[in-house]
């Protein structure tokens, strides 16, 4: 077992600006060659804990341990420069007057012929090092990304921080070079901290999410815990769309136009917000007035009729009005299914996939 201490440790971090806490009480580790994303919307504390980290802002309370030696507290501080962290953020920040080689060996020490088998040996990694004595201008975006990646992995920092680094791509690019920088980080054995507010970004790239709002962490896991079993219905709307039914529980149980619902825990007369994905409805045709059998999977089929069909590409996204409330729901539906507004559908929604929280306001 392995019982070597994490290679980032923050405990208990908080920073207040004019008496507003921005970074509430926050904790996480991140293990050599693991990525940890902090996901979550703009001003919920994601890049001031990424500052503090890194020793451009100071925290009020709570201590940094690198690899288990302390980095920094409330009145120990390591400079930002002595921490073996490296930074990547959203602007490149390359030198428009050094050549890609010059820009790639800044942070380095040693001898020149050292520092320069150290930058083609990188530069051979992303593909650029036929680029060696260009300029950055000279490049397209997405190799200025990349020179901007390996000019912060040449000192081969021992955490690398990444602020939004590709939201200046566009997002056919976007894809490719996430998918090159984390190949490239997993190879140097790096302990990755990724600050974004897009989830899609987070589950591509983490191998664990920490989810913030208001400062706070809310939720941390593995993506597929954070999407599947999300803490309440915030964490479940930040991932992809939602429905949400309400009802009110009588003896642990909801009754909606759907059927039964289970809220253990939830007292007698509170209300219930019934969560459910767009891509998680089944949709029926409407026979004379009637649609299908209940199934205990399923539960009982109500009807609705379409408001709204769009074609998304690989899927349709269908918006019904329903007969028992008028109020509306989102259906999306693989290929191309396009029924005309007006058409009665019947709608199932899957047990399985609901998520039951106690309703807020």
């Amino acid at each position: 077992m392995d019982t070597s201490p994490p290679r980032l440790e923050i405990k208990d971090i908080t920073r207040s600006f004019g008496g507003r806490a921005v970074v509430d009480h926050v904790s996480l580790t991140v293990q050599p060659g693991q990525v940890t994303c902090l996901l979550g919307p703009s001003g919920c504390g994601k890049s001031t804990t990424l500052r503090i980290i890194a020793g451009v802002e100071m925290q009020d309370s709570g201590t940094i341990h690198v690899d288990g030696e302390l980095v920094c507290d409330t009145i120990f501080r390591i400079p930002p420069e002595n921490r073996s962290i490296g930074l990547m953020f959203q602007d490149f920040s390359l030198f428009p007057h050094l050549t890609v080689a010059e820009n790639v060996a800044f942070g380095l020490r040693g001898a020149k012929a050292e520092k320069r088998s150290r930058v083609i040996q990188l530069l051979r990694r992303v593909d650029l090092e036929r680029y060696i004595d260009d300029y950055p201008h000279q490049l397209s975006g997405g190799e200025q990304q990349r020179v901007a990646l390996v000019r912060a992995l040449a000192p081969s920092p021992k955490i690398m921080l990444m602020d939004e680094p590709f939201s200046g791509l566009d997002n056919r690019l976007r894809d490719d070079i996430r998918d090159d920088t984390l190949a490239v980080l997993k190879e140097e054995g790096t302990a990755v901290l990724l600050v974004t507010h897009e989830p899609d970004e987070a589950m591509r790239m983490a191998d664990e999410i920490a989810l913030m709002r208001d400062g706070k962490i809310v939720q941390q896991g593995a993506p597929y815990n954070l999407y599947n079993a999300p803490k309440d219905r915030e964490a479940a709307a930040f991932f992809s769309d939602i429905n949400v039914i309400r009802g009110k529980v009588q003896g642990a149980l909801t009754e909606t136009a759907f059927g039964q619902f289970l809220a253990p825990g939830v007292a007698d007369g509170a209300s219930v917000d019934i969560v459910i994905r767009p891509q998680h409805i089944k949709i029926d045709f409407d026979r004379q007035g009637r649609g299908p059998n209940p199934t205990p999977q399923d539960g009982t089929p109500a009807r609705g009729v379409v408001e709204r069909a769009r074609f998304m590409g690989n899927e349709s996204l269908v918006e019904f009005r329903m007969d028992f409330d008028q109020s509306i729901l989102r259906a999306t539906i693989p290929s191309v299914f396009l029924p005309k507004t007006g058409t009665p559908l019947w709608l199932m929604i899957r047990r399985d996939r609901c998520f039951v929280f106690p309703a807020k306001g």
